[in-house]
């Protein structure tokens, strides 16, 4: 039957048909192999690693003391949409995460958009933090054995600059490589491994951030809130305008609430442990994210944070004046960040796999390894792409970018919440519920995120725009002709 192109561009998808037309393809499907606390873990995982570890270098620099404001304004922005999110897992328990949630209520084209914001906040977001760390791997190298990595090799080849773009020719950032070339191999034996293995990381990744904090504490000083806001504008933003910022910049730190939805298809029971996933995962990285961010910034002036390699381990150091403390914490890192790039990568390749299931993109995404159950030729080449922009270019913009994917991501889920409560009905199954009515607390995530975008800079929206134009031209050039619905 032919369709107009409005009719096209607003299909949906029956998720609930679709998952129980692919279960019975078992060559193609996923397997139901998560449970809860591993796939809490996985939120965790994602979540703690980027944003402590790493953003307090950008953020405290923008906001002075009150950084601690802006990560309290994201994590209660990240709250409200993660109460959307915890509603429509329960309602479309699928891989894909927003995407597959667009695709239920908004239509195709939009999902397809919503994709790309995915992929640019997922993809971005493991090369970022896999260069991140080198940092902490040389931190750790030189108060082990009192070896540096050589400059030549743990610098990029594509710099950014305040005068624009150099080009440091013979230059690689290895480690970076070396971690993800690590991540796919545990990412190809299989999710359930890949799972256990996380969860491990990330327990002993809470321990040292708590290690962290009681000695942090011990050096704690109130006069290194004061001022509390920067009145001359000089070396942070001026008062709210830099917390915004700040806010802005360290949100995509919540980008786990995300990977926990992009297991729906692989968590066992999923209808019930992906909304606690989320929500558990939500609490436990507010509780870390506010007492890591309090006691750095009593430790040390808001001065010292610009530029500083390994942030937390040197803090350590200079409050005990010994180096082990700060070797017990860069090991910390070291394994935190594997966790973080492994769930990073993984949630990119499950969102893929969602996108080539639907007929969007290329088959070779959706074809799954009888033996490991993991989507193999989608995991490699997720990994190379991954590792060169890590190897070869600067991390300067990679953090707002994730930002404004992130955001995007939040925004469309929020507006499909009360699309899905009107496609479902009074007939629909009882459920985890957002509070307060289908309209008020998604109208509050919806005005936050766009708050939080505000305060991005016009870089990140000019590369934006070009990413979403590459994805308009992809969709009526290819996916358009080829989705799944359309053969239908």
């Amino acid at each position: 039957m032919n369709q107009t192109l409005v009719q096209k561009l607003t299909r949906t998808k029956l998720v609930a048909h679709q998952n129980a037309e692919d279960a019975s393809s078992s060559s193609n499907s996923l397997h139901r192999s998560v449970g809860l606390f591993p796939l809490t873990m996985i939120g965790v995982g994602a979540t703690i690693g980027t944003g402590i570890f790493f953003t307090m270098v950008e953020a405290v620099p923008k906001a002075g003391p009150s950084v601690i404001l802006s990560f309290l304004i994201a994590a209660i922005t990240a709250g409200l949409t993660a109460l959307c999110y915890a509603e429509l897992s329960f309602r479309i328990p699928a891989s894909g995460s927003s995407y597959s949630f667009a695709y239920a209520t908004v239509g195709e084209f939009l999902a397809f958009i919503m994709a790309a914001c995915l992929l640019l906040e997922y993809g971005l977001a493991a090369s970022a933090v896999a260069i991140g760390w080198s940092d902490y791997l040389n931190n750790f190298l030189n108060n082990a054995i009192g070896w540096h990595i050589p400059e030549m090799l743990r610098s990029p080849t594509i710099v950014s600059t305040a005068t624009g773009i150099e080009v440091h020719g013979g230059h690689i950032n290895l480690p970076p490589i070396i971690l993800v070339c690590l991540c796919c191999l545990l990412l190809i034996r299989g999710a359930k491994e890949s799972a256990t293995t996380n969860a491990i990381m990330v327990l002993i990744k809470l321990a040292i951030l708590i290690f962290f904090v009681v000695i942090a504490f011990s050096g704690f000083d109130i006069n290194n809130f004061h001022p509390f806001f920067s009145p001359d504008g000089g070396a942070h933003t001026t008062g709210m305008a830099g917390v915004t910022a700040a806010a802005a910049t360290v949100f995509f730190s919540f980008i786990g609430l995300d990977t926990v939805a992009t297991a729906g298809e692989e968590v066992r029971n999923p209808t019930r442990n992906v909304p606690i996933g989320i929500l558990a995962a939500l609490g436990i990285v507010t509780v870390f994210y506010m007492l890591v961010a309090v006691a750095a910034m009593g430790a040390q002036p808001a001065a010292k944070f610009a530029g500083q390699e390994a942030g937390l381990a040197v803090i350590l150091q200079n409050v005990t004046g010994q180096t082990w403390p700060a070797l017990v914490l860069a090991a910390g890192a070291v394994i935190s960040v594997f966790s973080v790039t492994l769930v990073t990568i993984y949630g990119q390749t499950r969102i893929l796999y969602a996108i080539a299931k639907d007929g969007l993109i290329s088959p070779v995404f959706q074809k799954v390894s009888p033996r490991t159950g993991s989507p193999v030729q989608n995991t490699l080449i997720v990994c190379i792409v991954v590792g060169l922009v890590a190897g070869f270019v600067d991390a300067t913009f990679l953090w707002d970018m994730v930002s404004m994917g992130t955001l995007t991501a939040f925004s469309v889920v929020s507006v499909a919440v009360p699309v899905m409560r009107r496609k479902a009905g009074p007939s629909a199954v009882k459920g985890f519920r957002v509070p307060g009515g289908p309209y008020l607390v998604p109208g509050l995530s919806i005005a936050a995120c766009l708050y939080l975008m505000f305060g991005l800079s016009m870089t990140t929206y000019t590369i934006f725009g070009i990413w979403i134009t590459a994805t308009v031209l992809t969709y009526f050039l290819y996916s358009m002709r080829n989705s799944r619905l359309n053969r239908k």
